[in-house]
């Protein structure tokens, strides 16, 4: 068991950033995808980034790492964008929010108060972050952005991926910005450390599905951009996966003993990413192990 809170733990401060300076973002390259007439999906290093470019500027979801700024800002430019003038962070891990510190010299970052309270934690080289990748506007439950002609609803889904997610909907544009709670044909990162649990992303999952029509386009976490039927597929991968899991915990298996005995083949291909099958199965074991 020690060995697996571990992984976990050293997952965590992956996600958070604080081993950015092995990474080579050099070759990383930024690619748009049109979604709408001024809504875009970005993607390079970290988590996918939304895009809203109008007559009242630029508002983004998310911003991966800090040393992509330049790049992002590039590609926001080619966008016929600028400076965002609102960035909205669906969660607090650094794949997401590395970027605040530059964004949030120039733009507003808005964020669930829970966000607020891990960055004021978070330290780097001993440091606490600047002021300027601090959310300035905090929300319990949910709010409404009207920006670009159009309404952008927040919704916070509590304990899930962490205790602090967002999901953002773009109402007229028929788009939906998921953060972390859904990872596009790969197993999931669940931050248990940080208030997240799998039954809880099942829980939020399926509450997402009832909000989302079949003809709205889906910005997951990680993973190429989806539709209601790729995250009914990982509602499926959820279910059946923790059922395995739980049902070996059941038998009395140890982890080492549940990860020995795998998961069903049809779900191979999702461990290929960050979170493979035996760390996706530490993470389901530990979830359901934990006292609520």
């Amino acid at each position: 068991m020690q060995k697996s809170l571990l992984i976990s733990l050293c997952a965590g401060l992956f996600l958070c950033g604080t081993v950015n300076a092995q990474r080579d973002y050099s070759k990383v390259q930024i690619k748009p995808t049109k979604l709408t007439d001024h809504v875009y999906m970005l993607e390079g290093s970290g988590g996918n980034i939304g895009v809203s470019v109008g007559e009242d500027g630029v508002l983004i979801i998310d911003e991966q790492f800090a040393p992509l700024a330049d790049k992002i800002k590039a590609a926001l430019g080619e966008l016929g964008g600028s400076d965002p003038a609102f960035i909205l962070n669906t969660h607090h891990h650094g794949d997401h929010t590395g970027g605040n510190p530059v964004f949030g010299e120039t733009g507003v970052i808005v964020a669930h108060e829970n966000v607020r309270k891990r960055l004021l934690d978070r330290r780097v080289d001993d440091q606490p972050l600047p002021r300027a990748a601090l959310p300035e506007i905090t929300y319990k439950k949910g709010l409404t952005v009207h920006f670009n002609g159009e309404a952008l609803g927040v919704v916070h889904f509590p304990k899930s991926h962490t205790d602090g997610d967002g999901v953002v909907f773009f109402k007229g544009s028929k788009v939906v910005h998921t953060g972390d709670l859904f990872f596009n044909k790969r197993f999931p990162y669940v931050d248990l450390g940080s208030g997240g649990n799998v039954k809880g992303v099942i829980g939020s999952v399926k509450k997402l599905l009832t909000m989302i029509p079949e003809d709205w386009q889906i910005i997951p976490g990680h993973g190429s951009l989806a539709s209601s039927a790729d995250l009914r597929t990982y509602l499926l991968m959820l279910e059946s996966t923790s059922l395995v899991v739980r049902t070996g915990m059941d038998e009395g298996k140890t982890l080492e003993e549940c990860q020995a005995a795998g998961l069903p083949e049809k779900w191979a291909s999702w461990g290929g990413g960050f979170v493979n099958t035996d760390r996706w199965i530490s993470i389901i074991y530990n979830s359901y192990s934990k006292k609520e």
